[in-house]
């Protein structure tokens, strides 16, 4: 079977009480998610939410123009699609796969019933809410304020915590749209971090080759969005 197929990869799954995990385990689907598929479009009604396993998705929002900016990363830590349970059913960001692998895919409608009934999932998922938004206000904040190396360090870093190794496949136009700066400017911070030996970028695939001094040349951003995960979704069962 297929590695990615567990659905103890994620996090939020593997936090469920056995009985409502099993529950679920029919009703969840192994998704293949190749590189740059689109989940949801701003505006959608979801009609699934997605656990991504071995996969990670950013959601973008987009301006008029069509020009977009990552407000945050999802992994095996989380799920897509938080509207379907807080109310709102849309949400006016995208969700397109950045690094393609596998996760499951769950009934919208279930998720809100499960979610109505006050229990396990319900907290959880709130918690994980928290996190994320966490996440979307410091990628704010430091889309405004940080150099665009440091952006591009927080970037893989955050990417480096969703996977498994330290390779990441990526090409620079999709970073440029992730960050919402100009081409030039990623090839510019990457080349900075290439001859320093941080890391090692050739044809769309990035090796980290030092995270200390990756770490250590990214701002606070990235700790702050580490700790409130860590702190809110600590590796326990939901109860």
């Amino acid at each position: 079977m297929n590695g990615a197929a567990d659905l103890k990869l994620n996090e939020l799954l593997a936090a469920l009480p056995p009985d409502l995990r099993q529950r679920w385990q029919p009703r969840l689907e192994l998704l293949a998610m190749p590189l740059g598929q689109v989940l949801y479009e701003s505006g959608e009604t979801l009609k699934h939410v997605v656990f991504p396993t071995t996969a990670i998705v950013s959601l973008l929002n987009v301006t008029e123009n069509g020009s977009t900016s990552e407000i945050a990363v999802v992994g095996r830590e989380g799920l897509v699609g938080i509207s379907t349970f807080m109310g709102g059913g849309s949400t006016p960001s995208r969700a397109v796969v950045q690094c393609a692998d596998h996760g499951f895919r769950l009934d919208a409608g279930l998720m809100r019933d499960e979610f109505d009934l006050g229990g396990a999932a319900m907290h959880l998922m709130l918690r994980y809410t928290q996190a994320l938004i966490t996440q979307m206000a410091q990628t704010a904040v430091c889309n405004r304020h940080h150099s665009v190396v440091q952006q591009l360090c927080r970037w893989l870093l955050l990417s480096l915590d969703r996977l498994e190794g330290s390779e990441l496949v990526m090409t620079q136009e999709l970073i440029s749209a992730n960050l919402g700066v100009r081409r030039e400017g990623v090839a510019e911070a990457a080349l900075q971090l290439q001859e320093v030996g941080v890391i090692r970028y050739s044809r769309g695939h990035i090796k980290v080759l030092d995270r200390p001094a990756l770490e250590a040349r990214t701002c606070e951003c990235y700790a702050v969005v580490k700790r409130e995960y860590d702190r809110l979704l600590p590796r326990r069962k939901a109860s």
